[in-house]
């Protein structure tokens, strides 16, 4: 049977082409400027891979790049960059620079290319920041886009729009992104129902199977790795908190001493692995001190953190750990991509697909074991023992209070008074809170 064949843009590591090459699908030709990625794509397929940028690539390149003529190719695939996006923004900031971000460009480069390319489908992932409610210029954009290209071409593209979390499709890991997926021909495309369910919210007649957990990834693996040591000034107080927990463990709401304010830390701020529950989302550029981390209190390896993102064993990511962990941190969970080819390929393009288990889903694991047993804190940390502020609200903390006193006007000061800056020093001693840049 004649193979599906799809343009990847904003290729990555290729978490979304193995997908749908678990599918049935093979990429004709990716694009993809991270050098570091490319090496990885390189290593491990015989894809065409344009190493440039985008603004820089025309589409007749493209499709010469990929043997596809305008209209020929099956399916257009791509997340394009989600920093002007990325809910980090609204916690460090109140607010994301959204489509006045010149990175927000790639959407409009996504959008050209499938007007000129002219594929049958298209999927577009993106982070879930992109479809919030009242700030969601960047899915106007691309309705727009459509509606443009329709006119203009006499197809029926539309836009059916979904938030999914991976971890209701047997991903280990839970990971919310948004997908835009459409047609050609204007077929109508339902996103596939969940195949796992919340353990903690299921209802006792749901015969599902229940979420996929860290253990059921990555319980076989047990890398000898000096590098996966943590480091940083936050390393020894790692081993103090359990499993599946963060520093909230040492707030006063917690179980642990008074260390920290309540939420006055990003989320993964020291997170840890629970062995019986699913992945947190993996970061792509933590700081030292940002999770998950494995339940053993040390970094994830290259090959744990792929398989949480459910890529094959036999892809090699190229690179160190940081470069492998930037490139799969970036990534669509695989067997997330795997279904939802499957659905596009059966819905839009008539393509025989089979019915049973997905080709990425996780083997069973063997009995879940104890959790890890903690140790005291360090005496190093008992310093910082004491009654702590909770977070104020977004857009409120040190952070942003710094910021909006360097932006203000500062009023010429009369003769006899000192400079003075209040609240510099408090905002200065948390600037390092682990919020990760995505």
């Amino acid at each position: 049977m004649t193979k599906l064949r799809a343009i990847s843009l904003y290729t990555g590591a290729g978490g979304l082409d193995l997908g749908f090459e678990a599918a049935g699908f093979e990429t004709a030709v990716a694009l993809e400027i991270d050098a570091r990625c490319v090496a990885t794509l390189r290593a491990n397929r015989s894809w065409s891979v344009i190493d440039r940028d985008i603004s820089l690539v025309s589409t007749a390149e493209l499709l010469d790049a990929g043997d596809l003529a305008v209209g020929e190719a099956d399916v257009l695939i791509g997340g394009p960059p989600c920093q002007p996006f990325s809910k980090s923004g609204f916690w460090a900031h109140g607010e994301a620079r959204r489509l006045e971000d010149p990175r927000a460009g790639t959407l409009a480069a996504y959008m050209r290319v499938l007007e000129e390319a002219f594929p049958r489908a298209f999927l577009l992932e993106n982070v879930e920041g992109l479809g919030f409610r009242g700030k969601d210029e960047g899915l106007e954009l691309i309705r727009t886009a459509l509606q443009r290209i329709n006119a203009a071409h006499g197809s029926r593209y539309t836009a059916s729009i979904a938030v999914l979390n991976a971890a209701d499709y047997g991903v280990p890991q839970l990971r919310r992104r948004l997908f835009v997926i459409g047609a050609r021909d204007g077929a109508t495309f339902e996103f596939p129902m969940a195949t796992h369910v919340d353990p903690a919210l299921a209802d006792p007649a749901d015969n599902r199977p229940r979420y996929r957990t860290a253990w059921d990834a990555i319980h076989d693996i047990e890398p000898d790795d000096p590098s996966l040591e943590p480091k940083g000034k936050w390393a020894r107080l790692l081993p103090s908190i359990p499993e599946g927990q963060n520093y909230l463990w040492h707030t006063e709401r917690g179980g642990g001493e008074p260390l920290f304010g309540w939420r006055r830390r990003y989320w993964s701020f020291l997170l840890k692995l629970a062995k019986a529950q699913p992945a947190w989302t993996l970061q792509a550029q933590p700081g030292p001190a940002t999770g998950p981390f494995h339940w053993s209190s040390r970094r994830l390896s290259t090959r744990e953190m792929a398989r949480l993102q459910t890529f094959p064993d036999d892809f090699s990511v190229i690179g160190n750990v940081a470069d492998a962990q930037r490139q799969i941190g970036n990534a669509v969970p695989s067997l997330l991509a795997e279904a939802l080819a499957r659905a596009i390929a059966r819905q839009l393009l008539n393509a025989p697909i089979r019915e049973d288990e997905l080709a990425l889903s996780l083997p069973p694991a063997p009995p879940l074991p104890d959790p890890e047993l903690t140790t005291k804190v360090p005496r190093a940390y008992l310093a910082l023992r004491g009654d702590h502020d909770a977070h104020p609200g977004t857009g409120k903390g040190y952070r942003a209070e710094a910021r909006g006193k360097a932006k203000s006007p500062r009023p010429e000061p009369r003769a006899a008074e000192p400079k003075t800056v209040s609240g510099f020093s408090r905002a200065r001693r948390h600037s390092g809170s682990g919020i990760p840049k995505l």
